[in-house]
């Protein structure tokens, strides 16, 4: 997939490369310890992100990057929303951000970009999965056209709570209005 580097503020989008792996996994496992929405059981390493991003990109997946001053602040990607054929136009997509570059601008980067990366491949729908305490994440995906469609209550366990998750939807254009051609 031959996709377009795009600046926002001071922030470069572009396709990701094995060689920002390691910066991924650095972001991942901070989420993984300290947000609800990230729960792997076992630390992942470099080769199991380097083998994600292979398949996302074998499959015409789009996996991006966001870099300041050629430091990686953050990362994003869709995956297909579920595996069954009839499914294959749908989309979901994570939204990683590092620490130190929280509400900076970073994700108002990365998500415009991931929607126009989808919609070039040829996806008609893209599902964010929200955390239902997470305001910040709500309003970025509002302000790029997702809209709630429904909440998940109770279907995450961590830090000894339970949490809801808002589903949120945006379509891509010509959405469900006709037939796909591929």
């Amino acid at each position: 997939m031959n996709l377009p580097v795009t600046e926002s503020r001071d922030a470069i989008v572009r396709p990701s490369t094995e060689d920002d792996v390691p910066a991924m996994l650095a972001i991942y496992a901070h989420h993984v310890r300290n947000g609800v929405n990230v729960e792997d059981p076992e630390p992942l390493h470099d080769e199991d992100i380097k083998r994600r991003r292979k398949n996302m990109l074998r499959r015409k997946l789009p996996h991006l990057v966001a870099e300041r001053a050629g430091t990686i602040v953050g990362y994003a990607y869709a995956v297909p929303f579920r595996k069954r054929p009839a499914y294959r136009y749908a989309v979901k997509h994570s939204i990683y951000v590092h620490p130190d570059h929280l509400h900076s601008g970073v994700g108002r980067a990365l998500l415009p970009a991931l929607i126009e990366a989808c919609g070039a491949a040829g996806f008609r729908q893209m599902i964010a999965y929200v955390d239902a305490e997470n305001v910040p994440s709500q309003n970025l995906h509002e302000a790029f056209g997702f809209r709630r469609v429904g909440l998940l209550e109770g279907v995450g366990y961590k830090f000894g709570r339970w949490t809801d998750s808002l589903l949120m939807q945006r379509v891509l254009e010509p959405g469900s209005r006709e037939a796909p051609s591929f």
